[in-house]
């Protein structure tokens, strides 16, 4: 398989079509080797419009929805990120090339220490990894210019919205399936929020997210 022509094909046919044109991204995500971040018996899948399985039960996203999510933060160069849910760590790696520095949270131990092998072995020196439940941010860490949330939960907490500094914006998708949506929350001062829904889509829960149950009649 020519990984390149498929990561061509992968940005020219998903992603910009998905009207993810912020240039910066797309470098990134021309650059950035998806296919080492997925199980090697996935690599052939890497760049196709699917969800990949990458084991304990955790997903990668679809190409077209990493780049939706990534570009509705609007991330300059000096900009501090918080990533809850670190996963494959290709997320991870494409904020490091587009912020100063990323703080990344991943409750499976296991998950993160992969990941941390894999930006590592490619140099990248810019992003601190963190074991725990980041469904309630990182306190100790904040504020943050942006966060991104790469599982869906019902509501955006307290919590993670006064981690944001001033001029914030986060991204996440909320809701429960199949009445998802993506947002974007942003910080206008110290108790004004903006929250704009910028699409549906579906997306699974971070671990340790409570689902309401489904009634049924």
């Amino acid at each position: 398989m020519d990984m390149e022509k498929a990561r061509y094909h992968m940005i020219e046919q998903q992603i910009r079509p998905w009207n993810v044109l912020d240039q910066r991204l797309l470098d990134a995500m021309a650059t950035i080797p998806r296919e080492e971040f997925v199980p090697n018996d996935q690599r052939q899948r890497a760049f196709m419009d699917i969800a990949i399985p990458l084991g304990d039960g955790e997903l990668m996203m679809h190409p077209k929805l990493e780049g939706r999510l990534l570009q509705a933060l609007n991330l300059k160069p000096d900009d501090s990120v918080l990533e809850v849910g670190t996963g494959s760590g290709f997320v991870t790696a494409l904020l490091s090339s587009l912020a100063a520095t990323v703080t990344t949270v991943e409750i499976n131990p296991s998950v993160s220490q992969a990941a941390t092998e894999k930006l590592t072995s490619h140099g990248i020196t810019n992003v601190t990894f963190k074991v725990g439940d980041g469904a309630q941010g990182w306190p100790l860490e904040a504020p943050f210019d942006a966060i991104l949330l790469t599982g869906s939960l019902l509501s955006i907490n307290p919590s993670l919205r006064n981690q944001l500094a001033v001029d914030g914006r986060l991204v996440a998708v909320v809701g429960t399936s199949p009445a998802m949506e993506a947002i974007l929350l942003e910080r206008k001062s110290g108790d004004n929020y903006i929250e704009t829904s910028l699409f549906d889509t579906e997306l699974p829960s971070l671990e340790n997210i409570q689902i309401p149950p489904e009634f049924t009649f």
